[in-house]
């Protein structure tokens, strides 16, 4: 699954008029998030491209799409989802969501500045960004109100209509372009902003090739994630056995500290020992990853805790191992410590509650 951006990109790049819609505001329970899109080719010829979640509520913005291609201005249009609208679709989710409509090429440019040599950049790592986009209630509907992008270098293309908006904005792009998902936030009432960071896959890093490592890189790639296996054994080490993973064989502890890491790349340790595995923790501790998980029990968690402050690892950073890895989904067999796994990385992604 590649990003909705690179398909932004591509589309931009070749010249061609296309539409795009994009979900800037939900509330409730809705079938996609803020920053699903959907593409529109102006070509009879093309299928639309991506999803908001279906039924009649993607019909209808296909509507809109096509007049935007006829020189329409951008509109934001509402959805709730409730019986009335949706009861045949699937759809009757009971939460609302707000679709913005507009030219894609027009969506790609910024104060005349085609952002394309950017967003291709940024999906392939090189240099990451993030889109900004304003929205504001007037009437008691909302509208688009301005857009911008934040790049690296803290370079700002465009504004969002008020210096002080803007500041802030730029500010909370650094900071969600560091997690990687999409998010809404609230400047005032009837104001918001949508923020999107356009980053590469998520990195999975698993120390150990074990059944249970086998079992997580299999979930991992379900949710796009890009998987990265490290293991001594030449046995547990067989590229055959983690079909779409890079497998790298030696020292696991030591190709862990001499790993190339971000914030963007979450660790699961499940080594075979536990001498290995707090080798493993420790250097995964001193690198920026967001995330560092461990298997194993309670008591190996406090054992590996002690280490890490001898070695001087702070506190803070001691209490933000997850240990046991997962969420207490009660399973035992490898596929169900995977999904208990993914569920707990994908609940930090996005900042959930789990509830």
């Amino acid at each position: 699954m590649s990003s909705p951006f690179t398909r932004l990109a591509s589309l931009a790049a070749a010249g061609r008029p296309f539409g795009v819609a994009t979900v800037v505001r939900t509330q409730g329970s809705t079938p996609q998030t803020v920053g699903a899109r959907l593409f529109l080719p102006a070509d009879g010829d093309s299928r639309p491209s991506g999803t908001l979640g279906g039924g009649c509520v993607e019909a209808d913005a296909i509507l809109a799409l096509r007049d935007a291609l006829a020189g329409q201005p951008p509109t934001i249009r509402e959805y709730r989802l409730t019986e009335e609208l949706a009861w045949n679709t699937g759809l009757v989710c009971g939460g609302t969501m707000w679709i913005l409509a507009e030219a894609g090429l027009a969506a790609a440019t910024i104060d005349g500045h085609s952002l394309v040599s950017e967003i291709e950049a940024a999906v392939t790592g090189r240099a990451p960004m993030a889109i900004v986009t304003r929205v504001l209630r007037r009437d008691g509907a909302f509208a688009l109100a301005g857009r911008m992008a934040v790049l690296s270098g803290d370079r700002v293309i465009g504004s969002l209509g008020d210096a002080a908006v803007t500041a802030r904005a730029a500010a909370a792009a650094g900071a969600q372009i560091a997690r990687g998902p999409a998010a809404r936030i609230v400047l005032a009432e009837g104001d918001e902003i949508l923020v999107e960071p356009i980053v590469p896959r998520p990195r999975l890093v698993i120390a150990g090739g074990g059944h249970v490592a086998q079992a997580i890189a299999r979930q991992a790639r379900l949710v796009d994630f890009e998987v990265t296996i490290l293991e001594d054994r030449p046995e547990y080490a067989d590229p055959d056995r983690f079909a779409g993973a890079t497998v790298v064989q030696g020292d696991v502890a030591a190709a862990l500290a001499s790993m190339d890491l971000s914030g963007q790349t979450f660790v699961v340790v499940a080594t075979r020992g536990h001498k290995m595995d707090a080798d493993c923790v420790l250097a995964a501790a001193r690198t920026p990853v967001a995330y560092i998980g461990l298997l194993g029990s309670r008591r190996k968690r406090v054992l590996v805790a002690e280490m890490l402050r001898e070695a001087g690892v702070g506190e803070a950073r001691v209490a933000a191992i997850h240990a046991p890895v997962g969420l207490d989904l009660g399973g035992r067999t490898p596929a169900e410590i995977a999904l208990s796994v993914l569920a707990e990385i994908t609940q930090f992604r996005y900042g959930k509650a789990g509830s």
